[in-house]
Formats: structure tokens, C-alpha cells, sequence
């Protein structure tokens, strides 16, 4: 017998899933693995596709590299698609006339993007989204041609494609054929949500209508589109993703059998109508009649695929043995089948989170639903719960932090009532936070993609040894996927950990054992100044006398200038040994953007600004160069200055009274601010005196995390206080104070502290507040998560800092008064210092010459970064020559 051939055709995720799953029985030792790609790339991780627009090179998204394909002898043709299947001969054809025969066949050719048939979609300016290259382009041409965008498609990949298109800088209109966008994933409630978060991204939604033709102008170039409903768009390029078709041509040229709607159908062992041929992924259609286009079935069925093939070769070795390329190994005891997959899905689109899991849209007989939302903070949430109480699926939009919890619920009866399920972290007793990883029966299923259940990682633990996350991945391939089970992964772990009597090491990094918390409280003891200090006398013996990481040289930077009045160190961070421990923004004082330049961001306390001050900044971004934005923090933010620039500019900013908006660090931002009670006739308080006094009161104050603030004069709420790490509502008897709150990705409201405060006693209880926070947090966690994460959540909060109840106020009082006394603007005494100054270079041997990176390109009557640089070379560059003339950029330009 020789040896065995087997062929993929195919080398995407799933395929590379194929190849792995031969390596772990041991077959790439023992028969010859051929594969044919149609792309020019390895196999690379399609569900991170849209993180290239975010910084990720196509090597970063690699899922196959040179180590194991040369190490497992695969023969690896790429650029070399299969064009033909001989069933009778059993051989495979190529694009550059290779034919391989084969023993055993794997169709792994995925699926191509379905392109509506609309008039005029092949016109240049129409794009689709599935593979790098397509990104490659989109890039390209929208950064060449485009301001306006539309993407045909409201799906998963469409929004994944209109947040791209965003991200580029183009107007982008979403137009999707459904009443609402997601379809298959949410329900009405969960769309009406996800399209109200996205249209407040100025994203413009159309749905329940589709492309009617696409308009181009003389040389063939999009123009617009004109919609079903006779509307149109304005538009320089049109991205198309509606949809995948399996890839099954191939297959049904050969004459394999098929689905009425397409892919190659394969039996629960994925084999198909041919002999030794099997199909898996995309382009197959399952046992059960279904096309699946989500990752994780495709790994289930390159597994099942691996399992036949193995069976086969045992087979035809016991028919034929031959001793000359050894034995393969033995069939597996039970093979796997493959008969359908939960479709339960995590992502985070434009930042936010939509989930659903199991029967999310309620089809089982008589099941009921469980619904919580909240419209203003674009969280819904919905539960799908059987009439005997099991949970049957659900629908979460806004926040999905619960899913990892629910899911491995799905088929069980919750242990608390499905309603405190619902409600936000905190909200009830028992919500999915509080359950922890306890509640999961052993054979729920934690990681989706590979199908890993509880109590496959309780014995990774237990039985395997693994003392962590990354071990029980390699043992398991939980958390291998998608990513989404990671959480409730490394909970199982820890508590698996403690339940066997192993300490779980929860030290800050590998330099020290200690929490965050507990290093505040050695330094504030102790009264070390001084890194080096506390590293050497507190750090892991293997790190002493080293020089930290660069996950605890910021933290400790943080806890020294948060207490630097009370232990004596230096107070600004670029004093001595701080200056090398900060992050590269805290380094500059500025926060870097992605072409090597810097933004100016002064403080505007409460919002409020003189014309003067307004005057200030308009001359100083004018003679610089800098594009202007005003923020949602009410305040004006400056892009685009070289490093070598930033004193300069700083020194007219100060000159003007301004201070720094300390964007660049981990420390108060802003407290914004509605006009109050002094302008609004529904006002009930003066908002914009306590907007300033708090900013200027806390100005300057490095904590764990980023800290937000907002004062709303009325119960209306205009300043969004809710939704801060510290909020205040005015009241007619004085003021409410909310505390926990944040937007962003996972947003939260924030909970009432107190209410009905005098203006003593708001300034009081937020100092007590704040310095809790910073003394007991963890590294980079902000108010939101520490509040839920801290023992006895906010009661615990509200009896230590409103009634005293640890003895603690004082202290806490006494912290925040040494940093309001003692505090100076960071850039003031910046400029007023020679060594300081000297670090603002682009070239430390040659202070004076600029970066010649940091390049320009007109759009808008400002300017934007100039990237063609960093990611190829220069393309011609249409110039807003017909908007702002009096630019005059053409090509790529400096300032």
C-alpha cells in the first residue's frame, strides 16, 4: 500500500481547523496532506476580519504559520485554487494543471458573497467584504475617492462593514431588506435598540427597503443609489454584504449532491454522494438541511470530517497493510457526527454588544418572555423561558455581559427568578454576575466554538494540572474561538483552583504578588517614592532588583502621584523616576493618534468658555495646522501635532490661562454641564458653578481608571449624569448623587448614593467617593466595574463613605485635601523646566528635525492624517480643492 493522499481543498478558518484536527490524531504523520488555496494567505481569522481598520496587520490575523505546516509536512499550494474533481480517476485539478489523486477528498471552499442583482453593481466604486484583499481595497479607494458610503446589508457582516466604512471617515448609510437590522440574530425590540445606538453614531439607517439600481456618472463611477421606495442616496462607493452562498460548483460540476438552495450535502459523518469526499463549513449543507455560516459549526464539522477520514485510512490499512510508511492510527472508539450546532452568537458591532443565544425569538410552543430596556441607555435585554420555567434562549443588545452565564443556562432551570436575570448588574439579588460560575451544571457548555462544557475545564484543573487560563486553552481549545467565553472561563478556573485548596495568584503582574489595592496600600504606609523601592522590597523574588513591566510600572507610577502630597514624592510625573514609568501618552502629556502625531486637549471646566478663550484656540489651531473637534465632553480638542510642537503650542495655550484637559491620562477628564438653573427656565440649581467647582476641585487627580463627570441642573437630565463615574442631579432641596455610571462599550446607569445634599456635603461624600475608589480598584478598572466587583456593592460603598462604617472618612477627607492644596498644572510646570522640555523630540540625535511620518491630507477645509505611508505606498489623493481652496494640498502633503 503506499502511502495515503489526502487533499483540502480550501484553506480558510475551517479548513486550518481540518489541519489541526489531522495533527492531533496523528495522521499528518503517516499520510500525505496536499492542500489547495484559492488566496494568496494562509488561512487567517475571518471573525477579526474588521479589526484591520483598528491596527491589525493581515500577519496578525494569521491562523496558520510556517512552524506548523513545514513541521507536520503539509504541502501547502496557495494562489492555486481546484478547479476540476475527477470522481472516477479520484484526482483533483488546479489552476496551474497540478492533478493529485486522492484517497480521501475534504471540500472546504467556504462561500462567496451574495451581491444583490441590482442594476449597476459592478460598477467601480461597488466592493464586497469577505476576504483582506476586499479590505485591501476598500481602503484604498475610500481613502482616494470616497466621502459617502453605502453598505447593502443590516446583517452581522454588514455592520461589521458600515463601522469599517465609518472608520475611514465616510458618511455611511445601512440599507437592509428586513424591518429591522440583524434579523436572524435579534427580535423587533433588540433591533429597534441596536438601530437607535447606531443612528446616535450618525449612521443613517434604512430598512424594509432594498437597492433599486446604483447610480455612476460618465466614467463608470458610483455616484448614488436610488431605493426600492424610489429614494436615493448619495454615494461614492457601495460595499455589498448581504450574505454569504456556499461555494459548491465545484462539488456539483463533479456531480456530488447538493440542496435545492445550495451547499454539498453531507450525511452527520459529513460525507457526501461520492465516495471518500466530504464537505465541511460553508459550503456544505448539514444532515439537518442547514447551510451554516457561523465559525464554530465548522470547527464542530472539520472534527467530524478529521474523525471519517481516520476511520477510512484504519480501514484500508487493516485491508492492505504495509509496514513502509508505518501504521496510522487507530479509528477513534466513537467518531464523532456531526447532526446541527447552536447558532448562539457574541459580537461587539461599532462598539456594542449583541448577543443571542439558544430560541431567541421564542418559536418553542407557549414559551414566554422575560424583557427588560432602557431606551436612553440602549441596553435590551429579552429572555425566552419555557412555561415549566426552563431557559430556552434569549436576545441581549447594549449589554452582553451576561452571556456567557445564560448560555451555559440555556436548557436548565435558572437557580434565581429569570427576571433578576434581566436586570442591570446589581439591580437584584442574584442577577448573572452574582451567580458566578457555580451555578452551571458540569455539562453546560462554556466554550460554543469548540464545544467545551464545564466539567471538561473543571478536569483540565483538577486532573491535567493547569493552573490558569492560557493552560487550560492548550489542553482544552476553550477560549480558542471567538473569545467570548474568556470570562466565564477564567471564573471556573479560579474557582476550581480554590475549591482543590490552590491559592489563585491574583498579583498584579509576574513582577508583583500583591492586587493593585494592596500596593496603594504599602506605598501610602510605607511612604515609598520610589519604584525601584517598592520593587525591590515587595516585588516576586525573580523580579527584585529588575525593572517592572510594563503592566505595573504605570500602575505604581499612578498610586505615587495619586498620594505624592501625602508620601512625599514628586508631584508631577515627569519628575525623576517617573517619567520612565508612565504610558507613551502620560510621556508627552498628549494622547498619540495613529499617524505619530499628537492632540492638544486644554480643560474647559464645566464647559463654560470666554470668546476670548474660543479666539485662543482658533488662532492657535490655525497657526499650527491642527484639525478641531469639539468633544462630547464639552471641550475642543486639537489633532495633529508633531511631538516637537507641543510646547509651543502649549506655551500660547497657558499664556491664555488655559490648563491641561489631562486626555492623556488616567484622571479626571471633564464635568460637563447643562446652563442651570442661571439660563433654563426648568432649572432647578445652578449646574454650571457646581460643574466648574467639581473640576477644578478634582482637576489633575490620578486614579485606576479614567474618570467622567457631569452635572445636570434638573431632573431632565440634559448633562447625561447617569451615565458618569460620578453624576449630580439638581434637586429643589439641593442635590442627588450618582456614582458607578459609564457609556462606552458595556454602558451602565449610574446608582443613587445620596440625595438631597447640601453643597457641602456633595463636595464631602464625592471626596470620600473618590479616594475609596482609588484606594481599593484594581488596575485599569473603571467605577462601573468596581462597584459590581467589590464586595457588598454599592450598600458596602454607601455604609463606608456616607456612614462611616470602616472609620475611614477622615482619612479619605484628609487624602483629597492634600491633593486639592498641592495640586499645579502638569504642561505650566512643564514649560517653566529645561529637562522636561528636552524630551519633546521626534529624534533624540537630532532635536531638531520633525518627523517626516507625520504627513497630511486635505479633507473637509481641515486636514487628516495622511496614512498611505503606514500602510503601502502613496496613491493619488482626490483634495477638497472644490471645498477649501484655499488649502491648496494636493497628492500627500505636510502642513
Amino acid at each position: 500500500m503506499t502511502t495515503p493522499t489526502i487533499v483540502l481543498i480550501g484553506h480558510g478558518m475551517v479548513g486550518q481547523r481540518f489541519l489541526e484536527a489531522l495533527a492531533d490524531r496523528g495522521i499528518t504523520g503517516t499520510a500525505r496532506v496536499v492542500v489547495l488555496g484559492e488566496e494568496s494567505r494562509p488561512a487567517y481569522d475571518r471573525v477579526r476580519l474588521t479589526s484591520y481598520f483598528s491596527g491589525t496587520t493581515p500577519a496578525e490575523l494569521a491562523l496558520a504559520d510556517e512552524d506548523f505546516i513545514a513541521s507536520h509536512g503539509i504541502e501547502l499550494h496557495l494562489g492555486d485554487p481546484a478547479t476540476g474533481i475527477d470522481l472516477a480517476r479520484r484526482t483533483v485539478t488546479s489552476r496551474s494543471g497540478r492533478t493529485v489523486a486522492y484517497d480521501a477528498l475534504v471540500l472546504a471552499t467556504g462561500s462567496a458573497p451574495f451581491v444583490p442583482p441590482v442594476p449597476g453593481s459592478s460598477s467601480t466604486g461597488c466592493f464586497v467584504y469577505r476576504t483582506v484583499d476586499d479590505l485591501l481595497a476598500i481602503e484604498t479607494y475610500a481613502k482616494a475617492a470616497a466621502r459617502t458610503g453605502v453598505v447593502v446589508g443590516g446583517g452581522l457582516l454588514g455592520l461589521e462593514a458600515a463601522g469599517a466604512l465609518r472608520g475611514l471617515g465616510l458618511r455611511t448609510h445601512i440599507v437592509e431588506l428586513s424591518d429591522r437590522l440583524m434579523a436572524l440574530q435579534v427580535d423587533a425590540g433588540g433591533g429597534s435598540a441596536l438601530r437607535r445606538t447606531l443612528e446616535a453614531m450618525d449612521l443613517e439607517v434604512r430598512t424594509g427597503v432594498a437597492g433599486e439600481r446604483i447610480e455612476t456618472d460618465a466614467a463608470g463611477a458610483v455616484t448614488g443609489m436610488t431605493l426600492s421606495d424610489g429614494s436615493q442616496l448619495p454615494a461614492d462607493m457601495v460595499v455589498f454584504a448581504a450574505g454569504i452562498r456556499p461555494r459548491d460548483r465545484l462539488g456539483r460540476d463533479a456531480g456530488l449532491a447538493a440542496g435545492e438552495r445550495g451547499g454539498i450535502a453531507v450525511d452527520e459523518r459529513c460525507r457526501t454522494s461520492a465516495p471518500d469526499v466530504y464537505a465541511i463549513g460553508e459550503c456544505a449543507m448539514a444532515a439537518d438541511g442547514t447551510v451554516y455560516g457561523l465559525v464554530a459549526p465548522g470547527y464542530e464539522m472539520a472534527e467530524t470530517a478529521a474523525d471519517a477520514v481516520a476511520c477510512r485510512l484504519a480501514a484500508q490499512h487493516a485491508a492492505a497493510p504495509s509496514a513502509a510508511h508505518g501504521n496510522p492510527p487507530p479509528a477513534p472508539a466513537e467518531p464523532r457526527t456531526f447532526t446541527g450546532a447552536d447558532t448562539s452568537t457574541k459580537l461587539k458591532l461599532l462598539g456594542v454588544d449583541v448577543a443571542s443565544f439558544g430560541d431567541a425569538h421564542g418559536t418553542f410552543e407557549g414559551s414566554l418572555d422575560v424583557v427588560y430596556s432602557d431606551s436612553r441607555a440602549g441596553v435590551y435585554k429579552k429572555l425566552v423561558i419555557s412555561p415549566e420555567g426552563t431557559l430556552l434562549g434569549g436576545v441581549l443588545v447594549g449589554d452582553a455581559e451576561s452571556y456567557g452565564t445564560l448560555r451555559a443556562l440555556t436548557g436548565s432551570v435558572p437557580p434565581v427568578p429569570p427576571e433578576s436575570l434581566v436586570l442591570p448588574a446589581g439591580g437584584a439579588e442574584g442577577s448573572p454576575g452574582a451567580l458566578g460560575p457555580a451555578a452551571l451544571p458540569d455539562d453546560a457548555v462554556v466554550c460554543n466554538c469548540h464545544h467545551i462544557d464545564k466539567g471538561t475545564v473543571r478536569a483540565a484543573v483538577s486532573e491535567h494540572g493547569c493552573g490558569d487560563v492560557p493552560s487550560v486553552k492548550k489542553c482544552t481549545k476553550a477560549g480558542t474561538g471567538c473569545g467570548s467565553c474568556i470570562k466565564v472561563l477564567g471564573q471556573i478556573v479560579d474557582a476550581e483552583l480554590e475549591a482543590n485548596g490552590v491559592a489563585v495568584d491574583k498579583g498584579l503582574c509576574g513582577c508583583f504578588s500583591y492586587t493593585r489595592s494592596e500596593l496603594y496600600e504599602i506605598v501610602r504606609t510605607l511612604r515609598l517614592t520610589s519604584f525601584a523601592g517598592l520593587l525591590d522590597s515587595h516585588g516576586r523574588e525573580q523580579a527584585r532588583q529588575g525593572e517592572g513591566c510594563e503592566v505595573c510600572k504605570p500602575a505604581v507610577a499612578s498610586i505615587i502621584a495619586s498620594l505624592a502630597p501625602s508620601i512625599g514624592a514628586g508631584g508631577h510625573v515627569l519628575d525623576g523616576e517617573q517619567a520612565a514609568l508612565q504610558d507613551t501618552n502620560d510621556h508627552f502629556l498628549a494622547n498619540l493618534q495613529r499617524n505619530g502625531s499628537y492632540s492638544v486637549v486644554p480643560r474647559v471646566p464645566g464647559g463654560e468658555i470666554t470668546p476670548e478663550k474660543l479666539i485662543v484656540i482658533g488662532e492657535v489651531a490655525r497657526d499650527f495646522g491642527l484639525y478641531t473637534k469639539i468633544t462630547g465632553g464639552q471641550r475642543i480638542d486639537m489633532f495633529g501635532a508633531r511631538v516637537d510642537e507641543l510646547p509651543a503650542i502649549w506655551a500660547r495655550l497657558v499664556e491664555a490661562g488655559f490648563e491641561s484637559g489631562h486626555a492623556y491620562g488616567k484622571a479626571l477628564r471633564t464635568v460637563k454641564s447643562c446652563v442651570g438653573s442661571t439660563w433654563c427656565r426648568y432649572g432647578v440649581q445652578d449646574s454650571v458653578r457646581m460643574a466648574i467647582d467639581l473640576e477644578l476641585r478634582y482637576r489633575g487627580l490620578r486614579s485606576p481608571h479614567k474618570l467622567k463627570s457631569a452635572v445636570s441642573g434638573c431632573a431632565r437630565e440634559c448633562a447625561e449624569a447617569m451615565g458618569k463615574d460620578f453624576g449630580v442631579i439638581a434637586t429643589s432641596s439641593g442635590w442627588n448623587l450618582y456614582v458607578g455610571g459609564n457609556g462606552g462599550a458595556t454602558p451602565r446607569h449610574a446608582d443613587l448614593l445620596a440625595q438631597d445634599l447640601s453643597d457641602a456635603e456633595l463636595v464631602r461624600l464625592t471626596d470620600r467617593f473618590l479616594m475609596f475608589y482609588i484606594r481599593t480598584a484594581d488596575r485599569l478598572e473603571r467605577t462601573s466595574a468596581w462597584l459590581e466587583r467589590i464586595e457588598g456593592g454599592l450598600e458596602h460603598v454607601r455604609d463606608v463613605v456616607v456612614h462611616d462604617s470602616l472609620g475611614l472618612c477622615d482619612e479619605l477627607e484628609a487624602l483629597m485635601a492634600d491633593h486639592v492644596a498641592h495640586y499645579r498644572d502638569e504642561w505650566s510646570a512643564t514649560l517653566a523646566d529645561p529637562e522636561k522640555l528636552s524630551r519633546f523630540v521626534s529624534f533624540v540625535n537630532a532635536p531638531g528635525v520633525p518627523d517626516p511620518t507625520v504627513r497630511f491630507v486635505a479633507e473637509r477645509e481641515q486636514v487628516k492624517p495622511d496614512l498611505t505611508l503606514l500602510s503601502g505606498p502613496d496613491i493619488p489623493v482626490r483634495t477638497a480643492a472644490d471645498h477649501a481652496p484655499e488649502l491648496e494640498l494636493e497628492g500627500t502633503a505636510t502642513r
